[in-house]
């Protein structure tokens, strides 16, 4: 199919969020869950973002999910969030979902919608583009691929009632592209009864629905195995892995706390520097500047600068994480090793991971602290400070420069 207009302006993406997302399990709805750094939600949007600047982008979420919605579209870029309307709220179901999200676009006067799963973060350029052409040409449309595997139908009892002709079957995708009008008075007339999706809302109203050529990478994350096969799988979409060390030095002053990762450590001294002294995030920091070839602390927040006199550390550690981001990367690995007499870092090293996995937005088992001793010898030996090394793995576009 050939591209649609370049930038989207009579269109509209509804973004379907409102799901509890029971068979991933947990807390936290499988759309606002990690990948590779950021969350689902972001993703997605960043992927239609791309191809249609000029469209708006809805989000339908769950009434009790504002808090995650805010926090997975925090890091958007400023264009991408001029491009986003309020959130909808989702109804009991799917289809009710789908109606609210076309209420509250309605007053834009759009030409056509694409409404699509929040759990689909991989749909391509090529199938968002093919997805605004069916709508301009047929009014409903849906993208599916064929089937492979034999399917068969079956009874109350379980017993193989029928085997279907597979060459007629498609499984279908989305983003399902529609005529906003068509598809709104379509959901209208539905209201009250039980259809899967957008394309039985519309069947049911009587109108033809095509199909196009969909795409198996465009994979919906249900399970979270799901979510481990997308981060493995985005991981190796960028194949430029680079490495980085970063090593800091802070010296013992008066005290009762060192600050490590992130994690106050009772202490009879505390870390003297400009900022917090958390010498084991400055040097993950540093690390992660070196695999950029991006510079140091120093060069980003130097020390003659009064507004960084106490700062916390987090802020450059997540500014750096921000710079591999910016870049289209991803963080891959930390590993992480303090040296030191005292305190104890084993009994913290749990609480350490996790606070620096939270800060890069990493799963915490892409963050390894490892704590020794240097025997004695030298000037931690001597316990006159403590020092700190780190290696950062990080992965970006072929490319990138």
């Amino acid at each position: 199919m050939t591209s649609p207009s370049p930038t989207g302006a009579d269109t509209a993406v509804l973004i379907v969020a409102a799901g509890r997302g029971s068979r991933f399990g947990g807390d936290v709805p499988k759309q606002y869950r990690l990948l590779a750094g950021k969350p689902v939600l972001m993703r997605t949007l960043e992927a239609f973002a791309a191809v249609l600047p000029s469209a708006a982008l809805c989000v339908v979420i769950h009434p009790d999910d504002l808090r995650l919605y805010d926090a997975a579209i925090e890091a958007l870029a400023p264009q991408i969030k001029a491009q986003l309307t309020a959130p909808a709220l989702g109804g009991a179901s799917r289809q009710d979902s789908g109606r609210n999200g076309l209420d509250a676009l309605a007053a834009l006067n759009k030409k056509i919608v694409l409404i699509h799963d929040a759990a689909r973060p991989f749909v391509s350029d090529a199938l968002i583009c093919d997805a605004v052409r069916a709508a301009r040409k047929f009014g409903a449309a849906v993208p599916g691929f064929a089937v492979t595997d034999t399917i068969k139908q079956i009874d109350a009892a379980g017993a193989v009632a029928a085997t279907p002709d597979r060459s007629s079957l498609r499984a279908v995708q989305t983003p399902q592209a529609f005529d906003f009008a068509l598809i709104r008075a379509a959901h209208a007339a539905a209201k009250g009864r039980e259809l899967t999706d957008d394309a039985a809302v519309a069947e049911a109203a009587g109108h033809k629905v095509h199909v196009f050529d969909g795409d198996p990478r465009n994979m919906k994350i249900t399970t979270a195995g799901d979510l481990a096969v997308a981060e493995s799988r985005l991981l190796r979409d960028l194949p430029d892995i680079r490495t980085g060390q970063g090593y800091d030095v802070h010296a013992f002053t008066a005290g009762d706390a060192v600050i490590l990762g992130g994690v106050s450590i009772a202490h009879d001294k505390k870390l003297l520097g400009h900022s917090d002294a958390d010498v084991l995030m400055h040097a993950v920091t540093d690390a992660i500047f070196g695999a950029l070839a991006d510079g140091d602390i120093g060069s980003h927040f130097p020390p003659s600068d009064p507004q960084w006199k106490g700062a916390a550390s987090e802020i450059f550690l997540r500014y750096a994480v921000d710079r591999v981001r910016q870049r289209g990367g991803a963080i891959a690995h930390i590993d992480a090793t303090v040296v030191c007499e005292r305190p104890k870092v084993g009994p913290h090293r749990d609480a350490i991971r996790a606070r620096l996995a939270d800060i890069m937005a990493l799963p915490v088992s892409r963050v390894a602290v490892k704590a020794t001793t240097s025997e004695r010898l030298g000037f931690t030996g001597r316990e006159e400070g403590i020092a700190a090394l780190a290696m950062a793995t990080v992965r970006l576009p072929v490319g990138e420069d």
